[in-house]
């Protein structure tokens, strides 16, 4: 564009046609400025407004006549407001620790050490972030509801005393860790990779035993991407409604996500109070943000030098096939068992299991709860409304990223930082947030957005905006800028270039980033809570609607028809992007 745009004018020479670029490159970054705007800096403005007052947005409108902190001081002041905190710190503090304890160990085992099959077991450690939070949520309590639950129902029958009641604070602590372990995972497994073995060999040598090297060397030297997972855990996990509201209503175990949700149920509506505590929700996520980037900014960890290196594997001997048993293990607890919970009550007639015989006497099973779910006209609707919603999101959302992605990273116009800056900003903000927010743009508008299919997809585009960038910025980073210049000199204008050499190359994360945000914005539950209506119902909404009015059949029915479709769109998106798109699938809630 204007950087760009200067080499070509240095050789026409042409005055006039310098000045029609630079006013061409102005509205080019204007518009995007424009769109920005309106998709994220308006509805977070409005959701501060909405803090500001003490109106319904639904009665009165949006005003500005009575401004006050009092909303604040009011939320700071329940003791219901700082219960629901205190439940977010304790249940995403310790979901955070275990999801250290479990994405360290396997990234070391996979990474460091000759276990077998460390392929398969590396492949089952991001098995959980496939699938959505509110259905993990679902086939947990399947397993873990104190009355009925599979495993009280395996420990009765084995004459046990034991008991597990996951609807608990530990039974949110354990889901949010083994859960969202996979992050810390990716983070720590990619360090370990790119760390020279020769500073753990220095210290072998010098007496220090495998495990001694292990934690006085090895843990220390990718302490920044230890810290930088547990943080982005601990960020996504605040946001999550979807685990939270499953596990954690039959106690009433509030959280932030689920208060916030309970605050727009109550009659009237408090949503000058729900704006309040987002504003908190999103002031903690932020600040959170910021300390994640900020980390490998401080001390230095270098360990990659210019020489070439390959990553030791420590001989484990025997014990290699014990850590082999621990990630069969794993793939059990969080993916088979989960799987098969969800599929016994789904097709099982009633939930009620006298004894292990009663469990396999295929008499008790059935496909009515299919055909209820099929028999729902709600349920077709929101399959559709999802699909429409999904397909708006990935063409607008794709199309808009690549004009971020490519005005940010292949040129030097004034004002890219202010639209990279915008366009990040939605990392920080909970779609829970985002959902609210957007209620407050809309809802008060006459004529407006709310009720329609395309308020879900405008709130889905800002939400996952800064996921899709990213996706986009690899493709944009390997593609020569001589490519681009040698199309100049031929004769080519800007938007030929692009739609000639730049789309072509980038053309694989260009369709992996619109089908990621294809699904993401399927299984979006978040958002949607707010912004939905009868006819305008996703089936993430659906499956909590079915799932709250109590009917475990039809919720895990449900469950499988929404994880058979996403299985399905997320091969689609890995095969498209080659895995690079991994760690994004799973910060919805």
């Amino acid at each position: 564009m204007h950087g760009q745009a200067d080499l070509r004018n240095e050789a026409t020479g042409s005055a006039s046609e310098r000045t029609r670029r630079r006013a061409i490159t102005g509205l080019w970054v204007a518009s995007l400025l424009a769109i920005l705007t309106f998709l994220v800096i308006y509805p977070i403005f409005m959701l501060l407004l909405g803090a500001l007052t003490d109106s319904n947005p639904v009665v009165d409108g949006i005003g500005v006549g009575r401004l006050s902190i009092a909303n604040f001081l009011t939320v700071l002041a329940n003791p219901n407001v700082g219960e629901a905190l205190l439940n977010t710190l304790i249940a995403c503090g310790g979901g955070t620790a275990i999801a250290v304890v479990i994405g360290l160990f396997f990234s070391w085992i996979v990474v460091r050490t000759n276990t077998p099959f460390k392929g398969f077991i590396a492949a089952a450690s991001i098995l959980p972030l496939f699938a959505p939070p509110l259905v993990a949520g679902v086939a947990w309590a399947i397993l873990g509801s104190p009355k009925t639950g599979l495993i009280n129902t395996m420990f009765k029958w084995m004459g046990s005393d034991l008991r597990v009641d996951l609807y608990s604070m530990w039974g949110l602590v354990f889901v949010f860790g083994i859960y969202y372990a996979p992050y810390v995972y990716m983070f720590t497994s990619s360090a370990l990779r790119n760390m020279d073995p020769s500073l753990e060999e220095a210290a072998e040598i010098s007496g220090a035993s495998a495990f001694a090297t292990l934690f006085t060397v090895t843990f220390p030297l990718i302490m920044p991407a230890i810290v930088s997972g547990m943080l982005l855990s601990f960020i996504v996990m605040l946001g999550i409604y979807g685990i939270p509201a499953v596990l954690g209503a039959p106690t009433n175990l509030s959280v932030l996500t689920t208060y916030i949700f309970k605050l727009t149920n109550w009659s009237p509506p408090l949503y000058d109070t729900a704006a309040a505590v987002a504003i908190i929700l999103m002031v903690v996520t932020g600040l959170l943000v910021y300390l994640q980037q900020k980390v490998l900014s401080g001390r230095s960890y270098t360990t990659v030098a210019g020489k070439a290196f390959r990553p030791r594997s420590l001989d484990l001997g025997r014990w290699r096939w014990f850590t082999f048993g621990l990630g069969i293990a794993y793939l059990l607890i969080v993916v088979v068992l989960p799987s098969l919970a969800l599929i016994v009550a789904a097709f099982r007639k009633f939930m009620f299991i006298r004894d292990l015989a009663s469990l396999f006497d295929t008499r008790q099973y059935s496909l009515m709860h299919f055909e209820a779910i099929f028999d729902n006209p709600l349920t077709m609707r929101s399959i559709y409304n999802a699909v429409e919603v999904g397909i708006i999101t990935a063409i607008a959302g794709g199309a808009l990223a690549f004009a971020i992605g490519y005005t940010v990273h292949r040129t030097q116009v004034a004002g890219r930082r202010s639209i990279d800056l915008i366009a990040t900003l939605p990392v920080a903000i909970p779609g829970l947030v985002v959902g609210v927010a957007y209620l407050w743009a809309w809802i008060g508008v006459p004529g407006g957005l709310y009720g329609t299919i395309w308020i879900l997809a405008l709130a889905f585009i800002a939400r996952f905006m800064p996921d899709t960038v990213k996706a986009l910025s690899t493709s944009f980073l390997q593609i020569h800028r001589e490519l681009e210049e040698a199309a100049w000199v031929c004769g080519r204008g800007m938007l030929g270039t692009i739609r000639t050499i730049v789309l072509p190359l980038a053309r694989p994360g260009v369709l992996a980033s619109m089908t990621l945000l294809f699904v993401l914005a399927i299984r979006e539950l978040g958002s949607s809570l707010f912004l939905y209506t009868s006819n305008t119902m996703v089936m993430s909404v659906l499956l909590l609607d079915y799932y709250e009015g109590g009917n475990i059949g039809k919720t895990a029915a449900f469950s499988l028809v929404q994880t058979v479709l996403l299985a399905v769109l997320i091969g689609g998106a890995n095969w498209l992007s080659r895995g690079s798109a991994q760690g994004s699938v799973a910060r919805t809630g």
